[in-house]
This record gives structure tokens, sequence and C-alpha cells, in this order.
């Protein structure tokens, strides 16, 4: 077994800088010997800068690009014909974001090729810029926001947009047939904990010239933050289900109180489990729950929530097998939104590679007023991170899932309701009405005896709980009816359906906010 957590004093071998030295990094980067530059390359860089004092960004777009508006941002648009590798015979190509408005922090980029590393150059010509009236000939190298790689995806005469690394250290992908949704970020430091957020960024980038019939786009990055440094690689095979594997080295310059590894971030407006009074949809989410696999066996999920206030929970585990944040409902009616297309965004699911220890994963929940924040995130926090100036290794497999996505192998939640029925209920007490539906329920006989096993670990009493086979859809209803005893303290529920000594579906863990 490959160990991935990794602890040593140093290596054999975002940097930001500002841009009067760019032509020290260009000349850098062009003496790199052909074949010679890979991760190690990078973490190289990622160790030494971490033994230096962080340098904020100094370098701003002109004030003409940082005054735009959104809508006058958003009408600068590369031209793709201009894309990187378009003219050559090889299956991927880039195109890349302009600075403005909302990101402001230049990145460098490289390509990679058998002929060593040469810098990519912002020109103006490369952009279309709409019915603005700017003076791009003023601007010099600019440096780029990001970019996005494109490949033939759902059909081979088109290259649709497969992935996108813009602002911090955020980045999305796509599968066949899939719509824009939920992100990844390299890094997640202080999310809960700490004296406020810190978000790290790739300040640079290395895209590795593909060869012709290549099916895995490599790009490396850098990643610094004040007190981060660290090196990234990521090997994306797109395909049905897109996944991206994912190789990083940590450096941290100083102790954080929260180290996030393999973060994702969504948007959960309202749903099922939580209706909105007007609006005519009946749900409105990027993901509607996180599925935790512990490395003990147990499968669990959790419907999310917009709270009332910020929420935080967390499954502590000595290893973990998996977790991500899941759009299990994939039916239009569901959603009823033609534009958006909530029933096509994708899962995302982190399986780690090798063992990654004890620690927790952690779910941080923010209100949110509409669908145009993201408010919900969720990653792994090791028990021990590395001390300052040491590495931490790390490797992960990100998949970004469609229709046929990651599930428990027995039975799963297909939907969470809260309300009564006809009986009334007091004011202390909640009903929820979750449905379960898999192979180990398909496969039980028509006299078969089912409970629900439910519990309230956590300020809650059980007033009621059953379970029935649903005839006319065939899922597995469990009922059940708590009594939170404080109401100013949360409730948490656990739940699942058993036959015998056999355990039939995942765990269904829910909160109850403090009321």
């Amino acid at each position: 077994m490959q160990i991935t957590f990794q602890f040593s004093a140093s290596y054999t071998s975002r940097i930001q800088k500002p841009f009067a030295f760019l032509g020290a990094l260009l000349a850098a980067c062009l003496c790199a010997p052909a074949g010679a530059f890979d991760f190690e390359d990078v973490a190289a860089r990622a160790e030494e800068q971490a033994g230096k004092p962080y340098r904020v960004v100094d370098r701003k777009p002109p004030a003409e690009l940082a005054a735009l508006t959104y809508d006058q941002y958003r009408d600068i648009r590369f031209r793709p014909d201009h894309a990187l590798w378009r003219t050559e015979n090889v299956p991927f190509e880039m195109m890349f974001f302009h600075l403005g408005k909302f990101q402001t922090d230049p990145v460098l980029i490289n390509e990679v090729t058998p002929s060593g590393v040469r810098h990519i150059r912002y020109r103006s010509s490369d952009f279309d810029y709409g019915q603005n009236k700017l003076s791009p000939q003023k601007w010099g190298d600019l440096g780029f926001a990001g970019f996005r790689a494109h490949y033939p995806l759902n059909n081979t005469g088109y290259k649709d947009e497969l992935i996108v690394f813009l602002g911090a250290s955020y980045f999305r992908a796509l599968g066949a047939g899939q719509r824009w949704g939920l992100s990844a970020r390299g890094l997640a430091i202080d999310t809960v904990g700490g004296k406020g957020e810190e978000f790290p960024r790739f300040s640079e980038f290395w895209l590795v010239k593909p060869a012709a019939d290549a099916k895995t786009l490599t790009v490396y990055a850098l990643l610094d933050s004040p007190r981060s440094s660290g090196a990234y690689q990521f090997d994306i095979q797109p395909g049905t289900e897109t996944t991206v594997n994912v190789r990083a080295r940590i450096f941290l310059r100083e102790k954080v109180a929260t180290l996030g590894l393999a973060p994702l971030t969504s948007m959960f407006f309202f749903g099922e489990n939580q209706p909105h009074r007007t609006d005519f949809r009946p749900e409105v989410h990027d993901s509607d729950g996180l599925m935790v696999a512990t490395g003990q066996g147990e499968w669990i999920w959790r419907p999310l929530l917009n709270p009332k206030s910020a929420l935080t929970t967390s499954f502590s585990m000595r290893t973990l097998r998996g977790f991500g944040l899941m759009q299990r409902d994939r039916h239009f009616s569901s959603y009823e939104d033609p534009e958006a297309t909530y029933e096509l965004r994708p899962s995302a699911w982190v399986e780690p590679v090798g063992t990654w220890g004890p620690g927790r994963v952690e779910l941080f929940q923010l209100p949110t007023p509409d669908e145009t924040n993201d408010n919900i995130v969720a990653y792994w926090v090791p028990d021990q991170q590395p001390p300052p100036g040491q590495a931490l290794d790390f490797a992960y497999r990100l998949r970004w899932q469609g229709k046929d996505m990651q599930r428990p192998p027995g039975g799963w939640v297909v939907q969470t309701r809260v309300g009564r029925g006809y009986a009334e209920l007091a004011e202390d007490e909640q009903q929820f009405v979750v449905d379960f539906t898999g192979p180990s329920l398909d496969a039980l006989k028509p006299d078969a005896e089912v409970k629900a096993v439910v519990t309230a670990p956590a300020n809650g009493k059980i007033i009621e709980s059953n379970a029935y086979r649903v005839d006319a859809t065939g899922a597995w209803r469990m009922t059940v009816r708590v009594k939170q005893l404080k109401r100013n303290e949360s409730t948490e529920l656990r739940g699942f359906l058993q036959s015998g000594t056999d355990v039939l579906t995942e765990t269904w863990s829910n909160i109850l906010p403090p009321r």
C-alpha cells in the first residue's frame, strides 16, 4: 500500500511575482532542458518559496479594466481560432481568461513540450473586446486570469469545455452531457476556526502539450498563500465520467487552525427537505447531499441545508474511503428550470490514493439569499498537519459524475422530506419522511420484515419511527418523528433500514439546526 501522507525535513528539489520580474521568470523557463520538467521541479519551487516571506501581488490590471462592469467584462472573449494547439493534431486545446473586474490577480502560464518550457505571453490580439473601448496596446504582458481546456466530450466534431482553472485555487470539470455546477479547490485554510478563511491561489501553471493520441491532459500548478506553498499535478482524463488524478505536496509557512484537503464548494438554496414558500421551482441546488464512505465500511448521507446561520458539522474516522458533494436527484421535474438545468450538474467524488490516516470530513454550510452564492464547503482535515517547513504529500482521484454516480453497494437515500401529515405535531417536534432504494432492497422477499433503526445521539428523543414499502415507486420509506429537547441547540439524527441482522442501507445522518 502506498502511503500518501509523508513528512520529511526537505526534498531535493502560486509564486506571486510582480510583473517587473517577468523577464527573469521567462529566462528561467526558457533555459529548462527538454524533457526535464516535471512535478519535482514545481515541488522544488514550492519548497523554496515556503522558506521565504509571502509576497502580496502588487501588480493589478490597468484602471480601465478594473472599472469594467460585470457585463462589460463578460464582453471580453478569447478568440477560439487563437486557441493553443488549435492547428496541431492533438485532442486538447487551451483558451485563456482575461484579467478585469473580479479577476484581478495575474497568473503565469507556461507550455511544456519535448523542446523545453516556454512562457505564454498575453497578447491582446488573442481577445475580442466586444463593445468595450479599451487601449490594450498600452498594457504590455498582463498575464492571464486563468485558462480552460477543450476536448470533444460529446461528439467528435466539436471540442467542448472540459476543465476550467480560474480564481484562487478553484477549478471545475465536466463529463459528457454535464453542465457547469460545483467547484473544487486546491486547498482550504481556516474555513472554520482561526481568524478568518485564507484562500491560497495558483500563481503559475505549466500545460504539458499532449501527443496526437493522448487520452490524458497533464497540468502542473504552483500554489501560494500567506501560510502555505504547494506543488500540484493534475492528470485529466475526459469521458462520460471525467477523472482528475491529483498529486500534491504542501509546505506550511506556519501552523493553521484547519487544513482542508481536497475541498469541494457548491450551492444549496432549497430542496425537498427545505422547500421555498414562493419560488415555483421545487428545488434549486448544485448538490443535494454530502456522501461519506469510511474505511470501516459505513456509508453516510447528510442532506444539505440552507441554514439561518453558519453551521459546521463533521464526521471523524480512522481512515477515509471517499467523500463527495452529490447531485442525486436527476429528474427535470424536480427543478423545472430549463435554463439552469440543475439535473445535469455533476457530482464530485473524492477517492484517496493510499492511506490518509485519521481525520474528519468537515461540512460547512452558510446561509444564502439566492442561488448565486456558493454556500457549501466540504473537505478532509487530517488529525496531524506537517510542522512548518516540512512537506505533506497526498494524492486522490476526483471523479466528476452524472447520472451514473458513486453510490453505496446496498441501499441509498433518494429523498428526504420534512413536515406533518394528517396528524398534528407538537411545537417541539418534527417529522421526516426518507425514501431508500437500491439492490439490497430490491432483493428482499415480499414478506421480508424491515425495520427502521433510528437514534438521536444529540439533543433529541425519537417519538416514533416506521418502515414500509411504497408500492407506487418500489422504494422503502422510513418515517421519523423526533422531539428537539433544547430549542437553542442542534439535534443529530441517524437512521437506516435493517432486516434481521442485515443492514440494508447507508446511514441517513440529518441535523436539525437550533430553532
